[in-house]
């Protein structure tokens, strides 16, 4: 009997929550405070070997694909990630592909780490919010010190020994307000892939609402659709940006392939350092704790009913305003961690960025109307 297909992703935390970085809106940070403080959170060499194992016997595609996240990841060393890509190819079976992507800060990155990605052929995600002062408001040591020009030097590094890098860009309420000059100073360093991630912070307490960092919904909204105007009049074809390359599949009936917009979620669960499986990496939390690699395989926990559940809820828990929405499909309500307000008629469980989604994603519209039109006629 053939294998049902599995689409997932996992987030690998080698070292769970620690960093070399103490950034003010970092939502991982305090994940630490779920094990026992006084020992340094790596990831053991045993329970490396049993998860890249599980993850292969869990894998349905002829693609691997590892994702390694933090925290801050290369505080594990580069010697375990020689290790793990060793591992990998010799437990690869015939015929599979693999791939490897890391997220990190960069700032610990040197040419030895540069070479070692680029040999493996990683995929790296740097976070980076712009220019110094920019970067720099949010992005700190835990001193208070800039981390600016280490984050800039390591992504030099990556491109001079040619490992294909990201730029992840958070989006908060301050940088909102420069669209183009993010845009184009991350032009400037020669980007080619980007990300823009909305910050959205619930204030601490039982009153509810967001942070004064939170990013405002509709000037989220103005500033994708400020970079999109210029990257669809100058950059088709040599920039990446993710969110839009999200918004366009709409213009060829493709299925979104980033989880926030798909019409459900559960296929992003979490891998912590001990082998303790969660959801998703926004919901690393008791509740939300499905077991440890060492009880059960990883494929047990990507179809248990508890996971299977967690998904279909981003569906079921759709308010009417949402299901009449006519973007509905480019959007799904996006991630259920943002759900924090009511719709206009008081149904509870709107996205906070709605406003802002719907502004950008009408402003896509006459796009994705013409590439409708030119692959129909193709």
């Amino acid at each position: 009997m053939a294998q049902p297909s599995r689409e997932f992703q996992v987030f690998c935390k080698p070292v769970g929550a620690a960093c070399n970085l103490h950034c003010s809106y970092c939502y991982y940070l305090s994940r630490k405070d779920l094990y026992p403080a006084g020992t340094f959170p790596l990831m053991k060499e045993e329970l490396l070997e049993e998860y890249i194992r599980q993850h292969i016997d869990a894998t349905t595609d002829d693609t691997l694909f590892f994702s390694w996240h933090g925290g801050e990841p290369t505080l594990a060393g580069l010697e375990f990630f020689r290790k793990a890509v060793d591992l990998q190819k010799r437990m690869l079976p015939q015929g599979k592909r693999l791939v490897n992507g890391i997220q990190t800060n960069a700032t610990l990155l040197d040419e030895e780490w540069c070479r070692f990605l680029a040999e493996a052929h990683f995929l790296v995600g740097v976070s980076l919010d712009g220019p110094a002062q920019i970067h720099d408001l949010h992005r700190q040591t835990a001193g208070g010190k800039s981390s600016f020009e280490a984050t800039l030097h390591g992504y030099r590094l990556l491109q001079k020994f040619g490992v294909t890098t990201e730029i992840l860009c958070v989006v908060h309420a301050f940088n909102v307000n420069y669209p183009l000059e993010i845009y184009r100073f991350f032009k400037t360093l020669g980007a080619r892939y980007l990300t823009f991630l909305p910050l959205v912070e619930r204030k601490p307490g039982p009153t509810g609402g967001v942070t004064s960092s939170t990013v405002p919904a509709l000037a989220f909204g103005r500033f994708l659709a400020t970079i999109f105007d210029e990257w669809a009049e100058e950059d088709i074809g040599t920039v990446t940006i993710q969110l839009f390359e999200e918004a366009l599949r709409a213009a060829f009936a493709q299925e979104h392939t980033l989880c926030i917009f798909k019409s459900e979620c559960g296929g992003v669960p979490v891998v912590e350092h001990n082998g303790d499986v969660y959801s998703c990496d926004h919901y690393v939390d008791p509740a939300h704790r499905l077991g440890n690699l060492r009880e059960h395989p990883l494929s047990h926990y990507l179809d248990s009913p508890r996971q299977k559940a967690f998904g279909e809820a981003k569906n079921s828990t759709l308010p009417r305003y949402c299901r009449e929405c006519p973007v509905l499909g480019m959007c799904h309500g996006e991630c259920p961690k943002n759900r924090l307000i009511t719709t206009p008629d008081g149904e509870a469980g709107l996205n906070y960025l709605c406003d802002g989604y719907r502004l950008f994603f009408n402003h896509c519209l006459p796009m994705v109307e013409a590439l409708k039109t030119l692959n129909t006629d193709t």
